[in-house]
């Protein structure tokens, strides 16, 4: 079958849309499908995202629902606790504030962190990168020294100072 679109190449990629009710098939070649606009769906799909769902259900088959969840709701825009932990979204910024108690918890699972680190430029990334680097180890030498592990906090000390020559700081 030759590609919808181009009507040159064989068709390998399928799509099915399904709007208000009715399926329209679409058939496309590799190229034509890489450069599609109309193929965006809104949906925001992480692999992460995915495996972290399979492995909570995995490990936790029998998981109770907690129902006081299910009457935790933003004041001001009026979603729910159990609707954020789902899709990860708030509704407003007065959510934050809503659910403040179980945010966290929610974003590290979702997102897999609960702060936004931003995309790094191009041309101060490897720069960037170290610094967020130097930063991180920072944070587990005090960790080594305030559980005693001298040894590893030198070596991270020494990673440090390595890093910080590397962009003449």
């Amino acid at each position: 079958m030759l590609c919808q679109n181009c009507q040159e190449h064989d068709a390998k990629v399928h799509v099915s849309k399904i709007i208000n009710g009715e399926k329209e098939d679409i058939y496309l070649c590799e190229e034509c499908a890489h450069i599609s606009e109309g193929l965006d769906f809104g949906l925001d799909f992480s692999f992460n995202n995915l495996l972290t769902g399979l492995l909570n259900n995995q490990f936790h088959p029998h998981h109770k629902i907690n129902l006081s969840n299910h009457k935790i709701k933003c004041e001001f825009c009026g979603l729910s606790y159990d609707i954020f932990s789902k899709s990860g979204r708030l509704g407003c910024n007065e959510c934050y504030n809503s659910f403040t108690d179980k945010i966290d918890k929610v974003l590290r699972r979702i997102h897999g962190n609960n702060r936004h680190t931003g995309k790094v430029p191009k041309r101060a990334g490897e720069r960037v990168m170290v610094k967020r680097r130097v930063k991180e180890l920072r944070k587990l030498m005090d960790e080594a020294v305030a559980t005693e592990e001298f040894e590893r906090a030198a070596e991270l000390r020494d990673e440090i100072k390595e890093l910080k020559d590397e962009i003449g700081e």
